[in-house]
């Protein structure tokens, strides 16, 4: 029997298995209340919406904040469409202070104290996660939770992971029979007007060396869609044109180049745009689809959004949008970034983790959108591309960018007209 279960933007944890963790004697405290009402062999049957606390991954800005407060709603009217008690509903981001509960890991002490003496079941969902509840509490009553208490403890092994089927993707036919617990949809989110093209600003950061190969590359795909774009080099190159910002040119990190890119947008010399992109000169992106995202958003607010990693999170670390995949901020972010002190402490120190360290310790977020990544499409998963409309990719190492950007970026409609144009040209 396995300690925990998971699908498609769900994890599902046995709350033995969480009191497990802090102490053994918690471990035995954990199981005995709840699970001793009840025959242990006719357990079962008896999975309720009160033996199930549900945390939602939300993200501290009003747009997420938003979503999350209406998946809140939805398990609310459900429970009560099943005529149960209301289940504890928790927003991860309320659930303290610390920007690296979403990781999971840092927050299941604080939920195991709060939540496993009266609860069975921590179910984690993404703000993207469907739930149906009746077809939720089926499947994990299938799960006998003294039998996985029993497998951590005789076995001393850890938890295997357990794979439901009923945890579905919107691929999956099993979604059409209505037999699903959960689905999930990870396509770009509707929020209205996408914003003007004129209202972001890019940035690409580039150097000498790759002038001739990897700027033309981005010329070919998008930089078209581009209102207002800047490539900043160690060079100045009248024909891209590029830009020299006075910063030298480092192997890695970049972290002066990026900052005098911030200072340069803070100015507003170049541009009022209240959105700042700034990419690799390797990175490519569907501009369209950053508008649509971008109307998402509040620009009034700090919002840094993009792929989030994080660092040290397990002892207090940080979060930060990984570079490649491209950093968004809206001009209210780069104001406190700039007036917050950060800074840099060496030239060549990593750009995106310098401003995670920066955004953490203003206590700004740092917003994740699964729709930029930071590497090749062949490096993920197919199932998970396929229910998206991916934002970004990174890396030209073993690809054809070209293709790559025409097959996973370019809109249909923009397919539709460079198809036309090259059946002219050849008439």
């Amino acid at each position: 029997m396995s300690g925990f279960i998971a699908g498609h933007g769900l994890i599902c944890f046995c709350c033995s298995l969480i009191f497990f963790v802090p102490s053994c004697n918690a471990f035995y405290d954990g199981i005995s209340e709840k699970q001793e009402r009840n025959d242990p062999q006719m357990f079962d049957q008896f999975i309720e919406v009160q033996d199930v606390v549900f945390v939602i991954q939300s993200q501290k800005n009003s747009y997420h904040t938003h979503r999350a407060e209406q998946r809140r709603t939805e398990l609310l009217h459900q429970a009560q469409t099943l005529n149960q008690s209301s289940p504890d509903v928790v927003l991860l981001h309320k659930l303290s202070d610390y920007d690296g509960n979403w990781s999971i890991l840092p927050a299941l002490p604080r939920l195991a104290s709060q939540y496993c003496q009266t609860s069975l079941w921590i179910v984690f969902l993404e703000e993207e996660t469907n739930v149906n509840l009746h077809n939720l509490l089926q499947v994990l009553s299938k799960f006998n939770t003294r039998k996985i208490a029993l497998y951590i403890w005789e076995e001393g092994r850890g938890p295997a992971l357990t794979v439901v089927n009923e945890f579905c993707s919107e691929l999956q036919s099993l979604s059409l029979t209505g037999d699903c617990a959960t689905t999930i949809n990870t396509f770009l989110s509707a929020c209205g007007n996408p914003v003007q093209k004129e209202d972001v600003f890019v940035a690409v950061k580039t150097c000498q060396r790759f002038h001739g190969d990897r700027v033309p590359l981005v010329k070919q795909t998008w930089e078209k869609d581009a209102a207002s774009l800047e490539y900043y080099s160690d060079f100045t190159d009248p024909y891209i044109p590029t830009i020299h910002l006075g910063v030298p040119n480092t192997e890695r990190g970049h972290c002066q180049k990026t900052f005098a890119i911030l200072k340069r947008f803070a100015s507003g010399v170049v541009t009022q745009a209240p959105w700042l992109l700034i990419v690799d000169d390797d990175t490519l992106i569907s501009l369209p689809r950053l508008w649509r995202l971008l109307g998402c958003y509040d620009p009034n607010e700090a919002v840094s959004v993009g792929e989030r990693y994080g660092y040290g999170l397990s002892r207090d670390g940080y979060s930060y949008i990984t570079g490649g995949g491209g950093m968004v901020f809206s001009r209210v972010a780069v104001q406190n970034i700039l007036a917050g002190g950060c800074g840099c402490h060496s030239s060549d120190a990593p750009d995106d983790m310098v401003l995670g360290m920066c955004l953490t310790t203003l206590g700004l977020p740092v917003t994740h959108s699964p729709l930029f990544h930071q590497a090749r499409p062949q490096d993920y998963v197919k199932e998970l591309l396929a229910r998206q409309s991916p934002i970004s990719f990174h890396k030209h190492w073993n690809i054809n960018p070209v293709a790559v950007y025409q097959h996973w970026l370019k809109e249909p409609n923009q397919r539709r007209a460079h198809s036309l144009t090259k059946t002219r040209e050849e008439l």
